[in-house]
């Protein structure tokens, strides 16, 4: 192909002079592994770009997370500090009761008016517990349970009836909102 022949196809992009050779832009294989090159730089370049901004977003969650995580257990060691106060404050009041009870014992001459007054403080002081969900529970009578219950010792059963069931209580067990947290200490027969 003469050079007038590769000016026309270089100005115009067609091969005029009719000659079937393929038209390439690039007959130079150096060039086409440069552009490979670049194209594979730039792929590059756009993965390491989306690599730090996962990484990025992964050290925010993870650091979101662990401030979360943080958060949350002060605010659980806050709670157990302070889970009692409502009840105390509660409290404060049979306290008192109990304080002007002591005092007035000492001048008392009245065994009865006492013994009334402590009546009171104790009833005072079971309506708050019940208040917030304390209930005592009733064994003497009832059928053994090993979920309410803890025997101390057994005995012969003094009637028939009384075989495997409660027949004395040491120690009065509690349920708080229907949860057993303290079992009743009993004497069981058998």
């Amino acid at each position: 192909m003469s050079q007038k022949d590769k000016d026309l196809i270089n100005e115009t992009g067609e091969n005029l002079a009719g000659n079937d050779e393929p038209v390439s832009e690039n007959k130079n294989p150096e060039t086409a592994t440069d552009s490979t090159a670049t194209d594979d730089a730039q792929k590059a370049e756009m993965m390491e770009q989306k690599l730090a901004e996962m990484n990025d977003k992964y050290l925010r969650l993870y650091s979101d997370f662990d401030n979360f995580r943080k958060r949350n257990a002060k605010e659980r060691i806050d709670l157990l500090k302070n889970a009692g106060e409502e009840i105390i404050k509660s409290l404060l009041p049979v306290i008192d009761d109990l304080e002007r009870a002591v005092r007035s014992n000492e001048t008392a001459t009245d065994i009865a008016a006492v013994n009334e007054g402590v009546k009171l403080v104790h009833q005072k002081f079971r309506h708050i517990l019940s208040q917030k969900g304390l209930e005592a529970m009733e064994s003497v009578g009832a059928a053994f349970d090993t979920d309410k219950h803890e025997a101390i010792t057994n005995i012969p059963a003094p009637t028939e009836d009384l075989k495997g069931k409660v027949v004395d209580e040491v120690e009065k067990g509690y349920t708080l909102n229907g949860k057993v947290i303290r079992f009743a200490k009993v004497v069981v027969g058998n």
